[in-house]
């Protein structure tokens, strides 16, 4: 029995393990703080998927993104089900799930970034009715905070 809720304070060890899975490791403190920073954010919302005896297997972040060069949409932040536990149909609750929130906020469209090695995210994605619209290089740069 699958049961997908509102992410909690107390999921964050199982979010921050997941996170790891996903490629992101983070401690369950830090996950503690950034899931107190997003539940205070109104266009945002992350769910999670508990199985009775495995508790939290998978989560989906979702918020509305503001951009100057196109209309309103849903983009997903990060999405990770446990790798014990995929291909069991979670992955596709959670999604329901987060497209379901968007279009009660009014948005018609869901984007999704995946990484371009994750060729199963890919056939999942596509499956599910998304589609490939491109292919971009993504940078970053470390910063430091500028005293004034």
């Amino acid at each position: 029995m699958l049961l997908v809720r509102e992410i909690a304070m107390d999921d964050a060890e199982a979010v921050a393990r997941l996170s790891g899975e996903l490629g992101y490791p983070a401690s369950a403190e830090e996950m503690a703080s950034r899931i107190r920073a997003r539940q205070a954010l109104p266009d945002h919302v992350t769910y999670v998927a508990c199985l009775p005896a495995d508790g939290v297997v998978g989560w989906i972040d979702v918020h509305i993104a503001h951009h100057l060069q196109a209309l309103p949409r849903a983009e997903i932040g990060g999405f990770v089900v446990a790798s014990g536990a995929r291909s069991l149909g979670i992955g596709r609750q959670l999604l329901a799930c987060a497209e379901q929130w968007a279009a009660a906020r009014g948005m018609r469209q869901v984007l999704v970034r995946s990484q371009i090695a994750r060729e199963r995210a890919h056939q999942f994605y596509l499956r599910e009715g998304y589609q490939r619209t491109k292919t971009s290089a993504v940078f970053t740069k470390e910063i430091t905070r500028q005293r004034e």
